[in-house]
């Protein structure tokens, strides 16, 4: 060992400083060069020669989708000795030659909408919509009263969202707030077809579940502002929210957490009907969640023990594109013969339905959700949809959401579902100029009476901070009302 060192010592004798910041950057790329054609010749086995690599550097810079698909298609082009085995589209294709994917509940009431397979313009930067989407269509009828609670929901959970944001840049409010505005169409078109003793899950992102779900706005508002009479008495706080008395069991800091939570009441309601006779017992649960969540455990091993169990769950994915700052088709890889990621799709994989719908159209989401709430209920299984939606705000407000692109903003918003029903409305006669600002008013005031509530409401004592943690908090030197037993200690 001495003489090693020594040698070494000879070595880097006036090069004190050789180990710099581009002398590592070298070596990582190297290394980075070294492993991704192994991985490579792992993959698809290739001559050296047509096998490209993406160094460092390269990834550094931020090469663009493009840049990274023609990489990958002239991977999957270069010459091999043994060509590996590949399974086509055509082989995967279910009894009769049908293919696996769908776009639709088939139900005793009705099959899809007649808006699949329309197309609706294109998306942000030209791109094609795929035909299976459920889309907006003319034979979608609603009644007024329906499509004044369709309208009203929606409003409420965008102006409370907006009223949020003034709150926290106040001071009102603290730590991470994850806001909704943009994907309104999605929680009224699944949580307004939805029965009262449904079950919801929700994820960060949970305050218009809540509102929709039922739960008093100003209940909300004072959770967020860390107040007693707040949902959970102030100690659930923005990703935090619950209540058993609306079947709402909660928001979820982590993601997929709310996935297999769901799935738990969706079994329950089975077995108390199934085992138990319980005649009553047919709620379903929606689990929310986005589209980063579609690639993690928890997702895929809850799809297969719903399908296993036929449970009565539907999945909705709020695909809104970005997975904080992650593009959606950066971080998920299509499906075979596909060119874009689609999360639909990956259902029939576990014996269930996909849909795909346009979750910018309250009156198509809505369609979708009544079908598969329909299917859960009669014991059919669960339904997992794929909502493309989008958000318009950053993740969350601490994010100054420099990542997208403004013509990629200004897109969706000109989708907006709020705007889009309320001209719907007017056209069709299912209300009049007047009642419609008459509704807004009482959004208006509603909202306010919210912030009113939580301004009023009391902070939490110190008596509640070890509450549902210690059976005994005297046992850790805590007396009942918080402080500390010990004379020594205030």
């Amino acid at each position: 060992r001495a003489k090693r060192a020594g040698e070494r010592s000879k070595r880097t004798d006036g090069h004190k400083h050789s180990h710099t910041r581009v002398d590592r950057r070298r070596r990582v790329m190297s290394m980075a060069s070294r492993l991704s054609g192994a991985a490579g010749q792992a993959v698809v086995p290739s001559s050296a020669a047509a096998r490209p690599t993406l160094g460092v550097s390269q990834r550094r810079a931020g090469a663009s989708g493009a840049t990274l698909g023609a990489k990958r298609s002239q991977f999957s082009s270069s010459s091999s000795s043994s060509p590996p085995r590949v399974v086509t589209a055509s082989a995967a294709q279910g009894a009769g030659g049908k293919p696996l994917f769908v776009a639709s509940v088939n139900s005793k009431t009705g099959s899809s909408s007649s808006g699949a397979g329309k197309q609706s313009g294109g998306g942000a930067g030209g791109m094609k919509e795929n035909k299976d989407k459920v889309v907006f269509d003319p034979s979608m009828k609603v009644d007024k009263e329906a499509a004044k609670a369709i309208y009203i929901d929606m409003l409420r959970g965008r102006n409370f969202e907006d009223m949020c944001a003034q709150m926290y840049y106040r001071g009102k409010m603290f730590g991470f707030v994850h806001l909704y505005n943009g994907q309104e169409a999605v929680s009224t078109g699944v949580i307004g077809a939805m029965r009262g003793d449904d079950y919801v899950c929700s994820t960060y992102r949970d305050h218009v579940h809540a509102v929709s779900k039922g739960v008093p706005m100003g209940k909300v508002m004072a959770e967020l502002f860390g107040k007693k009479d707040g949902i959970c008495r102030g100690q659930g706080g923005s990703m935090h929210m619950f209540s058993a008395e609306h079947n709402f069991l909660g928001g979820f800091a982590f993601i997929g957490e709310g996935i297999p939570v769901g799935a738990g009441a969706a079994f329950q309601a089975r077995y108390r009907r199934d085992v138990l006779g319980d005649e009553s017992a047919d709620q379903v649960c929606a689990s929310f969640f986005g589209d980063g969540t579609c690639n993690n455990g928890a997702f895929y091993e809850t799809l297969n023990m719903a399908s296993l169990y036929k449970l009565p769950c539907l999945f909705v994915v709020e695909n809104n594109k970005w997975a904080i700052g992650m593009a959606h088709d950066r971080a998920t890889a299509p499906s075979m013969g596909d060119t874009e990621p689609y999360i639909y799709k990956k259902g029939p994989a576990f014996g269930m339905p996909g849909v795909l719908v346009d979750g910018m159209d309250v009156m198509a989401v809505r369609k979708v959700a009544e079908e598969a709430i329909a299917r859960a209920r009669r014991g059919d299984g669960p339904t997992l949809i794929e909502c493309e939606t989008y958000r318009y705000r950053g993740h969350s407000l601490a994010d100054p959401d420099e990542l997208r692109k403004p013509e990629e903003k200004e897109f969706y918003a000109k989708r907006d579902p709020i705007p889009k029903f309320r001209a719907f409305m007017l056209k069709e006669g299912l209300a009049t100029e007047k009642e419609v600002k008459e509704w807004e008013k009482q959004v208006d005031d509603e909202v306010e009476e919210a912030v009113e509530y939580a301004d009023a409401s009391e902070r939490p004592g110190k008596e509640q901070l070890l509450e549902n943690v210690f059976a005994d908090p005297s046992g850790f030197g805590i007396s009942a009302d918080g402080g500390s037993q010990s004379p020594n200690f205030p």
